[in-house]
């Protein structure tokens, strides 16, 4: 296949080692850090920036988000927006900010989220279907959700135990390369992963995200403006979005979900197929996900992770490079800026600035993003410059 153009330029990013506790810093001060890191590394004055995407979660503010945080950066954008699809915000703010640079609404964008983390999170009182239907059964939250998926996954396929924790295994085994990673310093064999406690079967904890807190920033703005300031470069190839469902007792399929549609989509708009790609960032919220990612993106049949991943080298230095952060399941999951981990990393495997775990040649990019339950995908293909 051939190539398409650019559709976009991500010219800088920045990244908040993550933490499993907050204390004395807020929301608003994390999304600035973040934001000033991802300016400075893009090398222009916050003057230029003149769209922001956020996520809907901002401690400090239940409403009006982007002009609160339009406020406390200094900034006066001509377009601003919340972006609320989830794990999947951040990929989805990439082409959204894409999007308005080319409708002539704005000329460079900051995407950012981050959040705090303290012992007693605000729960929301709002009735969905989710409580009138998961719930009363008991499905509530995360972990028994993801569960239904991998237990349909596993009797529909056949696929075993130590296929899923394979994934979380080569999760840890990158984490070891990045300092900034949660579980840096802590790797966990296949054996270990099975051997953690089972949080909702057939889950396991260590195939479990831990959140933190942390927050990620991405600054994307038209190639023809990175071009004449001499910016490094990261080319916005593909984008594809699906939604499906919220609720995991509303899913179409529990085997398969919208990113079968997002990929293809991303794939077709890049002009690239799946086989092209030299790195993988997947979001992996549960090793389920990226189970059931690897199959819709069409790497292996369906029910054939397990097989495509045996004999296979996930690491930086291997022949199909993973989430070379060390994905969520590694790095940690600092809320809806987990999803944007994938892409910051992806930016810099693709600069060839991923010191100490830098892939050979890097070209091409798939980032995926994750929203509620296998509910809401987007799908990127990033290339170099």
């Amino acid at each position: 296949m051939r190539q398409q153009g650019s559709k976009g330029a991500i010219i800088g990013v920045g990244e908040l080692k993550p933490m499993r506790r907050t204390e004395g810093i807020t929301t608003l001060d994390m999304l600035a850090k973040v934001s000033a890191a991802a300016v400075a590394d893009a090398g222009i004055e916050p003057y230029e920036i003149d769209g922001l995407l956020l996520g809907p979660q901002v401690g400090e503010t239940p409403q009006h988000v982007p002009a609160t945080i339009a406020e406390y950066l200094g900034l006066r954008p001509s377009m601003g927006n919340i972006v609320d699809l989830g794990g999947a915000s951040g990929a989805g703010m990439v082409w959204r900010a894409a999007a308005a640079i080319e409708a002539g609404m704005c000329e460079t964008v900051l995407c950012v989220l981050g959040n705090t983390r303290d012992d007693d999170p605000p729960r929301s009182p709002n009735r969905n279907p989710i409580r009138e239907f998961d719930v009363p059964f008991g499905a509530s939250g995360a972990n028994i959700s993801y569960a239904l998926f991998m237990q349909a996954h596993m009797a529909r396929y056949g696929t075993k135990p130590e296929d899923y924790a394979a994934i979380a295994h080569w999760a840890r085994h990158n984490a070891q390369f990045n300092e900034d990673a949660i579980f840096y310093g802590k790797p966990a064999s296949v054996e270990e992963i099975l051997a953690s406690p089972l949080i909702a079967s057939p889950l396991h904890l260590f195939e479990i995200v831990m959140p933190v807190a942390g927050a990620e920033a991405v600054i994307v703005t038209s190639v023809r403006r990175a071009r004449e300031r001499q910016q490094r470069l990261v080319h916005l190839l593909g984008a594809g979005e699906k939604i499906t469902h919220r609720a995991a007792s509303q899913a179409p399929d529990l085997t398969t979900g919208p990113l079968k549609q997002a990929i293809a989509r991303a794939l077709a708009q890049s002009g690239t197929r799946v086989e092209d790609m030299n790195l993988l960032s997947l979001y992996d919220c549960y090793t389920i996900m990226v189970a059931l990612t690897i199959e819709d993106a069409g790497l292996c049949r369906p029910g054939g992770f397990g097989e495509w991943l045996n004999g296979r080298d996930l690491s930086f230095s291997g022949d199909t490079p993973l989430n070379t952060h060390g994905g969520q399941l590694g790095f940690g999951q600092p809320d809806l800026a987990g999803g944007m981990t994938h892409i910051v990393e992806a930016v810099r495997q693709l600069r060839g600035s991923a010191t100490g775990r830098q892939i050979r040649n890097p070209q091409l990019a798939l980032v995926t993003g994750n929203g509620a339950t296998v509910s809401e995908a987007t799908a990127l293909v990033l290339g170099a410059d």
